[in-house]
């Protein structure tokens, strides 16, 4: 089994938060589209007969497209891979994309699952992170979906400065008002080169507070786990039967095709990226040439990538599997340096599984990155 994943570059406005690859302006979107089906032609071959199991819309924003734009990219994913019989297909979207004429579009077509970024259900959060949507139209695009969608996802952010413990847990309740069965929740972080760390430097907004931070996540987990979700990898809440499919390929190493500019693809050994430039990608695949940049994963790299993605979901990181996979080495190498994380019960082995703790949630990157093999 295999996904693929389809980036579309276009955002009506940026969010100061974002580091993602992506452009205001729709002026080259006829020639992306074009461009998108032209390289999954060009890369059929890639995933080796895999068969895809599902598709997810990314961005950017994917709401930007028309239905009908939609479609002819399912075409043409159908039209060059084979395809299981009900795929999960994922279109992430904005709430001020979402009338109601554009849902029931979207029910009619292959699109099965909506992603919608929410982010928080108050004013002053959105404009501080320069959403293009307001809380009005986020509870409204909620309850039309619901109306057409069995399967949503919601996203919201903690961790926003000036957003009370007391306003994240409204967040929460309001979320679960709507009969959402999967939330993806993450923390705010000030990444490079982005709006929000300029304005924090320049004192025009506060800086994020970790403690904060930390305290809102732990509020997080305990209301959802109230609400019977269930927490299966670090930013992810889902009902029975909701989990997230794209994303749990991700964690268990399935082999993924990124199409479209900045978006990255694995093959199990091998990860590549496209070029992370609108103009330069539509000229080579006009060219028929594809800009995409690649590095092979040594044994190592694998290993620490296994470790980290394992330590991040209910599933943990099988023992045996470290063995068989990486060898007698690594394994001796995982179960020494787990010991501490182990007597300070932040980590857990059960049934020859490691497994993190709900202690040690918030602190799982810091953790899994103590047990990386730094050097073969």
């Amino acid at each position: 089994m295999a996904g693929i994943y389809i980036h579309i570059p276009f955002c009506k406005q940026a969010c100061f938060y974002c580091d993602f690859h992506f452009s205001t302006s729709l002026k080259k979107k006829e020639e992306m589209l074009v461009s998108l089906v032209r390289e999954i032609k060009l890369r059929k071959e890639e995933l080796k007969g895999a068969i895809i199991e599902t598709i997810y819309f990314g961005g950017g924003t994917p709401s930007v497209l028309s239905t009908e734009e939609i479609r002819g990219l399912i075409a043409a994913v159908y039209l060059n891979f084979e395809v299981i019989e009900n795929p999960e297909i994922t279109l992430e979207a904005n709430p001020d994309d979402l009338s109601e004429e554009k849902l029931i579009a979207l029910s009619k077509s292959p699109i099965n699952r909506l992603s919608i970024g929410v982010q928080s259900f108050f004013e002053k959060d959105l404009k501080l992170m320069n959403r293009a949507h307001n809380a009005a139209e986020a509870k409204k695009s909620l309850a039309l979906a619901t109306r057409y969608f069995d399967n949503i996802s919601l996203d919201l952010i903690y961790g926003i400065p000036g957003c009370t413990n007391e306003e994240w847990r409204t967040n929460i309740k309001t979320a679960l008002s709507f009969g959402i069965p999967h939330i993806s929740s993450y923390a705010l972080v000030v990444e490079p080169y982005t709006a929000l760390k300029t304005m924090i430097e320049k004192g025009k907004i506060k800086n994020v507070d970790d403690t904060k931070t930390q305290q809102q996540f732990q509020i997080l987990t305990k209301e959802l786990a109230t609400a019977g979700f269930i927490h299966y990898e670090l930013s992810s809440f889902g009902k029975e039967g909701f989990f997230g499919k794209n994303n749990s390929a991700y964690w268990f190493g399935v082999a993924y095709l990124g199409i479209g500019p900045s978006a990255h693809s694995f093959d199990g050994k091998q990860r590549s990226w496209n070029v992370k430039n609108n103009v330069k990608y539509i000229k080579a695949i006009q060219e028929n040439a594809l800009l995409i940049e690649r590095e092979t994963l040594s044994l190592t790299d694998r290993y620490n990538e296994f470790v980290m993605t394992g330590l991040r979901t209910m599933w943990g990181v099988s023992l045996d599997k470290i063995k068989d996979k990486f060898g007698e080495k690594y394994l001796n190498y995982l179960e020494k340096h787990s010991k501490k994380h182990i007597e300070e019960a932040l980590l857990f082995v059960e049934n020859g599984t490691l497994k993190t703790r709900k202690k040690g949630w918030f602190l799982v990157d810091g953790i899994a990155a103590d047990l990386f093999m730094l050097n073969e």
